[in-house]
């Protein structure tokens, strides 16, 4: 089939990979304009166009999709089929009914729940057990089209957010694969998306703070939810601390954010006096360190209170 492909973060990147591998012709990907990044600004180009520049693939950077001519450029191009995986704008009915076959989007997480822009750290955060990837045909509104088809998977109850990000792009990079092949087969029957729904706001730094009186289960979630960005924050010993890896722990707590054990390991009782063991830490100015490390250079007495 001839596709035009869009997306723009790490997550789109093994479907470009998989559609470059496989038979389809891809005629240009189209991703959003290059940004400054990190402390320094530097203007980097979104993954997405890296890789399309490897393979040789025309890459369109519109910074509107209404106020440019990017339905004109993809409507000469005469595409099948239009994919897109994470490009961060919203398609106008100009794009949507261009192609013949539709455009169609991969989505991480099992539709209708967590519609939006960050399906999978809402999950980890509020402790879902399952996700997945849906393959749906994109209609006007808001990640509201008919499933294609879905795959489910379980969520460990130590996986980030981070590794289930890099887990589902490949599971939605297989699922797209086999969607096509269906699509193109005639085999597939359009299901329209039922039961409950919420959106996926943006993850942004106020989530960040935690809130000792939460459980341990909530606290430990929110600690993977957010790993590697924004992180959960932790005042300790009067410093705003990254905390980026923990565990539940069986040790019994006394009080909210209170420091149980402090020799190797740091253990600290949360609001439904279980507890939490943290495995990874990074003091503000300061890289990531193992908890064994951060210890050995910085004293935190049994009974602390972190805010």
């Amino acid at each position: 089939m001839k596709i035009i492909f869009m997306g723009t973060p790490d997550f789109a990147v093994p479907c470009l990979e998989a559609l470059i591998k496989s038979n389809n012709d891809i005629l240009a990907v189209l991703t959003q304009p290059d940004k400054k990044v990190g402390r320094k600004q530097i203007i980097t180009p979104p993954p997405v166009k890296v890789i399309a520049q490897q393979s040789g693939i025309p890459v369109y950077q519109p910074d509107s999709l209404k106020n440019s001519n990017a339905a004109e450029i993809i409507a000469e191009l005469n595409p099948d089929v239009i994919i897109v995986v994470a490009y961060g704008k919203i398609l106008p009915k100009s794009i949507l009914d261009i192609a013949r076959l539709g455009c169609i989007n991969v989505h991480a997480s099992l539709l209708p729940k967590y519609r939006g822009a960050a399906p999978i750290q809402w999950a980890v955060l509020n402790g879902d057990s399952k996700t997945g990837v849906c393959i749906m045909q994109m209609d006007e509104g808001l990640d509201t089209g008919d499933i294609l088809l879905c795959e489910e998977t379980e969520i460990g109850i130590n996986e980030t957010s981070e590794q289930l990000f890099d887990r589902l792009s490949v599971i939605g990079a297989n699922a797209l694969l086999e969607t096509l092949k269906q699509l193109e087969a005639g085999d597939i029957t359009p299901v329209k998306q039922s039961g409950e729904s919420c959106y996926a706001s943006m993850i942004d730094k106020s989530l960040c703070p935690i809130d000792w009186s939460k459980s341990a289960f909530e606290i430990h979630n929110k600690i993977r939810g957010l790993q590697s960005w924004p992180c959960a924050t932790a005042v300790i010993n009067g410093n705003v601390t990254k905390i980026h890896k923990s565990e539940l722990s069986d040790e019994q707590g006394s009080g909210c954010g209170v420091v149980v054990k402090n020799k190797n390991e740091l253990i600290v009782s949360c609001g439904d006096n279980k507890c939490i063991k943290i495995l990874e830490i990074q003091p503000q100015g300061k890289k990531k360190m193992d908890i064994k490390s951060y210890l050995a250079g910085n004293k935190i007495e049994a009974g602390t209170v972190l805010m």
